[in-house]
């Protein structure tokens, strides 16, 4: 058999996290070990709880905005109909709410248009169309139960999108709450290991340096 001893591997991170754990709970008997490394291991086993709680509401709300938004979007789609408008008229007017954001690469354009309503009845007003917009071409529009132009429901995907960055935002934001906590404690707990660090010093020093024994001779 060879004599070489063996290196020591690393421990992985389920050894490590646990370790951490158990010097958190103080399971772990360590006679070194210093109230105060129990404390940061407390410290840092309450953050990691506190993220996973946050994680967990955060989603939670998320998954409540979008069941509680979807129903009532389903009752506005429910409530439109769509149908074919023809174009009169392009006074070429450009709608405030265009752009890259509210209607893709083009902007809108506010339009005369008319339509005829799922009762048969002729209908007139103006609307917004996507430019290039010509007169006598066609477009869809919805429209309410009088047959008047309506704005066009929120379906669910776009739901399901505000729902997630609704919860996408409150989730950075605990994070950043329970981090800030986390970096106070750890701060506090080097203060105090400063200060004790240097009381200890403070009486440990003449006594190391021969310099306790020179002053009890004087």
């Amino acid at each position: 058999m060879s004599d070489t001893p063996r290196t020591a591997r690393p421990a992985s991170l389920p050894q490590r996290t646990g370790r951490q754990v158990r010097r958190a709970l103080g399971a772990r008997h360590e006679p070194l070990a210093r109230p105060l490394d129990r404390s940061r291991a407390r410290a840092w086993l309450l953050a990691a709880l506190g993220a996973a709680l946050v994680l967990a509401v955060s989603t939670v709300g998320a998954l409540l905005l979008f069941r509680i938004t979807a129903p009532q979007a389903d009752i506005e789609r429910a409530r439109l109909h769509q149908v074919d408008a023809v174009i009169r008229t392009v006074p070429g007017q450009t709608a405030t709410g265009g752009g890259r954001l509210a209607g893709g690469h083009n902007s809108r354009t506010e339009v005369e248009a008319t339509w005829t309503a799922p009762d048969g009845t002729a209908h007139a007003g103006t609307v917004q169309a996507l430019r290039p917009a010509a007169a006598g071409s066609s477009m869809s529009i919805w429209i309410d139960a009088a047959g008047d132009a309506s704005p066009p429901p929120v379906d669910r995907a776009a739901l399901a999108v505000s729902a997630a960055c609704a919860g996408t935002g409150t989730l950075l934001t605990l994070l950043a709450l329970v981090v800030l906590a986390l970096r106070l404690r750890l701060h506090a707990l080097d203060r105090r290991a400063e200060t004790a660090w240097t009381d200890g010093w403070s009486r440990l020093e003449p006594l190391w340096s021969g310099r306790a024994g020179h002053r009890h001779e004087d």
